[in-house]
């Protein structure tokens, strides 16, 4: 007599474990605690084995028919079902998404700064795995990916989905190249992230450059020394506040008046060059009887061994008045400075393409890049960082602000 719904649902537990056969060699096994589990007896290559098919009611009298129907399937083509469970079990281990997240990790974190590349694995272990992790490769789906999205969404963290849309499409991309997904279903997803409204760096205009000068070369009577070399150097570089807090000592060739920083550290992941102009060598030389003795030119104030802080730049920016609360004075930032002295450079008619490599930008044209990286175009950005330095000095002093069209690019 085999099995229904009714049967199943009012069987009663007992002191022993009984069997409720449904025919073909599977059964409800019952338990005395009242727990319910499908069994299905077989035989292979003469053994007697049994094949566990699930836990009712998470698994009906229906699913368990259609597990028994796909066992004796295999056992019809000499596969023993148990074997073919466990292989399966491993496949899924293996190619689980969180097993192939990492080894995509692993293939690429040679490639990424230190810092990219706990970032990556924090922000799978923090927004992916928990959803995503178990699932074998291709039971990844669109649907179950902007799941994923959505729920970052919500936290208001849009920078943080945009990147995990990346992270998940570029693990499903390498599954697929590695031959272990049939697919990217990851594919057609750019741009399902919700835009925010860009918002640029905080930057001082021309015109309140003089005056923010002059209070700069005071701010040492009030703040560290350290902190206002570090702003003076950022404005004579106008480098990313990153690659100067960051700067080593090793880094620095003032013979060739050239400041080198090391691929690892750079954005764009390509070695810099920074032509050092006449002032950025003097504040070179007071930083060096400050910090010349640690590998840092800009160390913490509480360890000697870690970069100065993000904020310690913008809040003696802050504290001179730049903080977007008082009227007739623009809101700045330490990154500002760079559309500051783009913006002055590009009106002043030097060559957009030397201010562009200056500030760290590399062309997307691969044929232009390579041109581009290897000439760096370092005479006219000599010439260029030290007309920058002499404008900056020539307002500072006067405190007035120099008409741009009085200055000459190539003078």
């Amino acid at each position: 007599m085999t099995l229904n719904n009714t049967r199943i649902k009012t069987a009663k537990s007992k002191v022993k474990n009984y069997k409720m056969a449904d025919g073909d060699g599977m059964y409800l096994l019952v338990k005395p605690n009242g727990r319910k589990y499908w069994r299905l007896d077989y035989r292979f290559r003469g053994k007697r084995k049994t094949l566990a098919l699930g836990v009712y009611p998470k698994v009906s009298l229906k699913d368990a028919r259609e597990k028994r129907r796909k066992a004796r399937i295999q056992l019809e083509n000499d596969q023993d079902p148990a074997e073919v469970r466990r292989e399966e079990k491993q496949a899924l281990r293996v190619n689980n998404f969180e097993a192939v997240a990492r080894q995509w990790w692993e293939h690429h974190k040679d490639t990424w700064t230190p810092l990219h590349t706990v970032r990556v694995l924090k922000r799978m272990e923090n927004n992916i795995f928990s959803d995503l992790g178990h699932l074998h490769i291709d039971e990844i789906t669109p649907k179950r990916i902007i799941a994923v999205i959505r729920k970052i969404e919500d936290r208001g963290a849009l920078d943080m989905a945009s990147r995990t849309n990346q992270t998940i499409g570029a693990i499903c991309r390498f599954a697929v190249q590695q031959g272990i997904a049939t697919h990217n279903p990851a594919g057609d997803l750019t741009g399902i992230v919700k835009q925010r409204r860009v918002q640029h760096h905080a930057s001082l205009p021309r015109e309140e450059l003089p005056e923010f000068l002059r209070a700069l070369e005071f701010y040492s009577d009030r703040g560290r020394k350290l902190t206002q070399r570090a702003i003076k150097l950022l404005l004579l570089t106008f480098v990313r506040s990153g690659e100067l807090r960051g700067a080593r000592w090793e880094e620095f060739d003032l013979e060739d008046k050239v400041w080198r920083i090391p691929a690892g550290r750079m954005k764009m992941r390509n070695e810099h060059l920074v032509p050092l102009s006449r002032q950025a060598l003097e504040v070179l030389e007071l930083l060096q009887g400050m910090t010349g003795k640690y590998e840092l030119v800009f160390p913490s104030e509480r360890d000697r061994h870690r970069e100065m802080s993000d904020n310690t730049m913008r809040r003696a920016i802050f504290k001179l008045g730049y903080d977007g609360a008082q009227e007739g004075k623009s809101k700045a930032v330490p990154h500002g400075f760079r559309a500051t002295a783009s913006s002055i450079l590009n009106e002043t008619g030097f060559n957009p393409d030397a201010i562009e490599r200056q500030l760290g930008h590399v062309e997307r044209n691969s044929v232009r890049a390579a041109y581009t990286y290897h000439a760096r175009y370092l005479d006219e950005r000599r010439k260029m960082m030290q007309w920058w330095a002499d404008y900056l000095d020539e307002m500072r002093a006067t405190g007035k602000v120099i008409p741009i069209f009085s200055k000459a690019a190539n003078g």
